[in-house]
């Protein structure tokens, strides 16, 4: 080492023991000065996030706010502080606030009245992801504008969608990007990514998407890592409806690797009677990625059934391929009613027959609660001919009940998995996501602890989707902190009523602000577009 180097490093050394040696020398009076502060949170079970899935313990600890930020978290009563709210939450958790990385709120954010979000903040979630399943918007900076001109109740970070630069660039055509296409949507993804993304999306099950090849992802995802942001995806195959579940994980780990991205597998699953058993493999071929250096990461919500479009359910993709007029067209042409018909049966089957899909969302809504199959009955056809019918006279969304509990645990328990919802209109998933989780995994099941709970539900979903100051109870992160009562966090919705608002969070902070004070919303939009 050179002579000056070392110099460098003695006066590097010394330093670093004088200012030890002044902090304990400090007089008692000195340590013991009075903090100012706007919200102290005092004596809760606090669970800070500075652990790992498999190492973490609850503290007694008080924890003050100033202004946006965590300005202390101490051994409860150990410091001097006065604070202009004080808040006794002895008895509660107290945890950073909930973050959901799989949601489709951007419409409810951007209305007038829906903008509180308050259904996902009634879970104890201060931040919700958008733009997943390859539908998030290209134009991140005019997003985020809108967003905060409107004022929103949760924070939300936002994915640039796969989907939506498609059908910018080339529309719903039935066929592989050209070279320059590719050109054109990774523009569109680059100043994206510049503008705060905090990554890409896919949803290659669903149309158009469905109609990439992996090189096209590939391209697109490079655009992404250059930025440092995650591969989302909605896989391209989550049971056999093409090219089957495990080679779907295969195309979405390759791509992961040739793009060197992080991974992020939406809503884990293994759909339908043909894969139930497959978690085993899924989860062990996952894990030897990871263990040769590939990051990855998925999310899931805690219910046997899936939510989506009765089109994208039980329809051939190349039946959905360019306008709906066309797509309708098809349904109708006579030559091709045969092989329709067959692949609709088929598709059927695949989600466990008519009597396992409900319709959850309908104009109609004398048919809103029922099955397929019920459907089918009511108007006198058998249900392929119903789901044809259905489609043609407007959105009809269903759950499917096609999950194994045995699969769903085993994907429960990987500190891989963080917590999602994957919310939308009919399924209480969007309103009772984090409390079902809470009271079925934690408490019933006890296939979880309290602290794997809070891990997956905001520390490590933070650390996967890059999110700065958030995820823990540290001095200097932002103030997104839930309190709830162990005793009465639970879901009031299900498939009967699955807007029921969920209870036993009792004060929820976004960025410092009190959202929710004593189980009351405040009406506060003090939500922020994060990255």
């Amino acid at each position: 080492m050179k002579k000056n180097s070392k110099l460098l490093v003695a006066l590097a050394c010394s330093a670093l023991l004088m200012s030890c040696s002044q902090e304990t020398m400090r007089s008692p009076a000195d340590q013991q000065a009075v903090q100012e502060v706007d919200v102290l949170l005092s004596g809760g079970r606090v669970y800070t996030g500075d652990f790992s899935f498999a190492n973490a313990k609850e503290q007694h600890l008080d924890v003050a706010i100033c202004q946006q930020i965590i300005c202390g978290v101490y051994p409860h009563g150990s410091r001097k502080i006065n604070a202009k709210t004080v808040i006794d939450v002895s008895g509660k958790i107290v945890s950073s606030g909930f973050i959901d990385a799989h949601t489709h709120t951007l419409a409810e954010l951007l209305s007038s009245d829906k903008n509180s979000n308050i259904n996902y903040l009634t879970q104890g979630v201060t931040t919700v992801v958008n733009g997943n399943d390859g539908g998030g918007p290209f134009d991140i900076a005019g997003m985020r504008k809108r967003l905060l001109s409107n004022g929103i109740g949760t924070n939300t970070a936002l994915l640039v969608g796969h989907g939506t630069l498609r059908e910018q660039v080339m529309g719903r055509v039935q066929r592989h990007a050209t070279a320059d296409e590719i050109k054109q949507m990774s523009a569109l993804l680059e100043q994206g990514m510049k503008d705060g993304a905090i990554g890409f999306s896919t949803g290659l099950y669903y149309v158009p998407q469905n109609y990439a090849n992996t090189a096209e992802v590939i391209a697109l995802a490079k655009v992404a890592s250059k930025y440092h942001g995650i591969y989302d995806t909605h896989i391209r195959d989550e049971s056999t409806f093409n090219i089957g579940f495990l080679a779907a994980l295969d195309e979405a780990i390759n791509i992961a690797k040739a793009a060197k991205i992080h991974l992020h597998l939406a809503h884990i699953k293994a759909l339908g009677l043909d894969v139930w058993g497959q978690s085993k493999q899924a989860i062990a071929k996952i894990e030897r990625a990871q263990a040769q250096g590939v990051n990855i990461s998925a999310d899931q919500y805690p219910w046997l059934a899936s939510g989506t479009k009765l089109r994208s359910a039980v329809m051939p993709k190349w039946v959905m391929a360019d306008s709906n007029e066309v797509f309708y067209q098809r349904l109708n042409q006579a030559d091709l009613a045969t092989k329709i018909r067959a692949e609709i049966t088929e598709n059927i089957r695949r989600r466990g027959g008519a009597s396992a899909l409900q319709i959850t969302a309908f104009h109609d809504q004398a048919l809103v609660g029922l099955t397929l199959q019920q459907v089918a009955d009511k108007l006198a056809l058998d249900p392929v001919a119903a789901a044809i019918k259905l489609v043609q006279q407007g959105e009809v969304r269903v759950a499917s009940f096609n999950m194994s509990p045995v699969d769903v645990d085993a994907f429960m328990v990987k500190p891989w998995v963080v917590t999602s919802s994957d919310g939308t209109d009919g399924h209480p998933r969007k309103y009772a996501s984090f409390p079902q989780k809470y009271q079925q995994y934690v408490l019933n099941k006890k296939l979880l602890t309290l602290a794997q709970f809070v891990y997956q539900s905001s520390t490590h979903t933070a650390q996967v989707l890059g999110l700065k100051n958030r995820g823990i109870l540290r001095t200097g992160y932002q103030a997104d902190i839930v309190v709830f009562d162990p005793q009465k966090y639970a879901p009031k919705a299900n498939f009967s009523h699955w807007n029921r608002l969920s209870v036993g969070v009792e004060q929820l902070l976004v960025n410092g602000t009190l959202a929710i004070k004593q189980g009351k919303y405040l009406n506060k939009l003090a939500g922020e577009v994060v990255h």
